[in-house]
């Protein structure tokens, strides 16, 4: 496997999680919203990934060396219930006086957005080694 291939797949691994991380901001960002019928209530986004599996051959050794890398198929609403709430102050209470959250779990929303991060800086790792590992190899050639 070449080095550019472990840039490829990291690289499509952050791009992942940032789009993980910006549905998490939005799902928590409108976790509050509220709206006159259930409706029209905020649906939480989540992505939907894929594994795109490919192989890389070597020509030398005819040797193939899989390899996978994420993509992003779609981000999708989630299916949760809205929150029915008794607010008859509230200038978007319907005509019985309830007004409809989000069924967002936030605890979960924020456990997902760690779990993300981690992943994310993970990969940034994974660059950075592979970055010290060529870097060795360059040293290597200038015989010091």
């Amino acid at each position: 496997m070449a080095f550019t291939d472990i840039y490829t797949i990291a690289g499509s691994a952050m791009t992942a999680q940032t789009v993980r991380l910006n549905t998490v901001a939005s799902n928590l960002a409108n976790a509050d919203a509220v709206s006159a019928n259930p409706d029209d209530a905020y649906k939480a986004l989540k992505p939907v990934f894929a594994t795109v599996y490919s192989n890389t051959q070597l020509t030398a050794g005819k040797n193939t060396y899989p390899n996978a890398e994420v993509r992003i198929v779609d981000v999708v609403q989630g299916s949760n219930e809205a929150e029915k709430r008794f607010e008859p102050n509230n200038p978007l209470a319907n005509d019985e006086g309830y007004v409809y959250y989000p069924g967002i779990d936030v605890v979960s929303e924020m456990a997902d957005m760690m779990s993300a991060t981690r992943s994310f800086e993970t990969n940034v790792e994974v660059m950075s080694n592979v970055k010290s590992m060529q870097q060795g190899l360059l040293k290597l050639g200038q015989g010091s």
